[in-house]
């Protein structure tokens, strides 16, 4: 049975949790502070820090885990990303004070301090800027470093920028884009392995690949389909279907996007569609 690494609190913890269970591969656990759990009898799950998940993960003690790809980055492990989960979405960027004339890398004057809880990352996009700094790891309070003198820049995540703002703060530019991520080690696994790797991205792919989009069902004019098609192109064309006793009406089946979904049923609308019906779906599998 495969072990895999989960964030053990937090929103990366909650949402993890709720993509396995929509999965098929609930967590079952003998109580909320368990720090292993059942998902789904397929799989193993172990709950520790989302910051020692690449470790645990590169070092053998899992097989895979979910963290930010921010806290994989930054610890130079040989890691790979199997699947973006599209959630935990932030930036880790380069910040100054508001009242700084540092608007981009181009005014760093001499070698300024740069307060941070990523060194690693830190250290790597600054060289390769070709600048020089020197670089305060500090374990928390990011924001507060450039006001008390302990820094003149930081490197930190945001996921808005709102709270850069509230602290006086002003975007420079962008390190890395981080998500949450699937990782395995770089080493290849063994084929029993790797079959069961495949088979859990792909159960995830098909989960998140469901969450934007919706199925429509809608009877339709026969005489309006080439413009039904263009209204639901669905994933390689709507599917047809005869009604029976239907005359002149057919039945379109087709899946469209979540996001204009009341353009698309607007548009079937106003072609003569009839019951038109839409549900989510749960899985999508190209």
């Amino acid at each position: 049975m495969l072990r895999i690494a989960l964030p053990n609190k937090g929103r990366l913890n909650q949402e993890c949790r709720d993509l396995l269970n929509d999965a098929g591969l609930e967590v079952r656990a003998s109580n909320e502070r368990a720090l292993t759990a059942s998902l789904g009898g397929e799989f193993e799950a172990i709950f520790v820090r989302a910051q020692d998940i690449p470790e645990f993960v590169a070092d053998g003690a899992a097989d895979a885990g979910i963290t930010g790809w921010d806290l994989v980055a930054e610890s130079e492990r040989a890691l790979e990303s199997r699947l973006d989960l599209g959630f935990g979405r932030c930036r880790l960027v380069v910040a100054a004070r508001e009242d700084s004339d540092v608007r981009s890398l181009k005014d760093l004057q001499g070698t300024p301090r740069v307060a941070t809880v990523f060194p690693n990352l830190t250290r790597s996009f600054f060289a390769v800027s070709g600048k020089m700094v020197q670089v305060v790891p500090v374990s928390g309070a990011v924001e507060v470093a450039p006001h008390l003198g302990i820094a003149e820049l930081i490197v930190d995540l945001t996921s808005t920028g709102s709270t850069l703002k509230v602290n006086g703060l002003r975007e420079i530019t962008t390190v890395l884009q981080s998500s949450a991520r699937l990782i395995t080690a770089a080493n290849a696994a063994d084929e029993s392995r790797e079959r069961s790797l495949t088979e859990l991205v792909q159960a995830l792919a098909s989960v998140i690949a469901a969450r934007d989009k919706r199925y429509v069902m809608a009877n339709v004019p026969r005489a309006q389909l080439d413009a039904v098609k263009k209204i639901l192109p669905g994933i390689s064309g709507p599917t047809i279907i005869d009604v029976m006793n239907g005359g002149t009406m057919v039945a379109v089946h087709a899946v469209a996007p979540a996001a204009s979904i009341y353009k698309t049923l607007t548009a079937l609308k106003q072609l003569g569609g009839e019951g038109i019906l839409v549900t989510r779906i749960e899985r999508l599998m190209a």
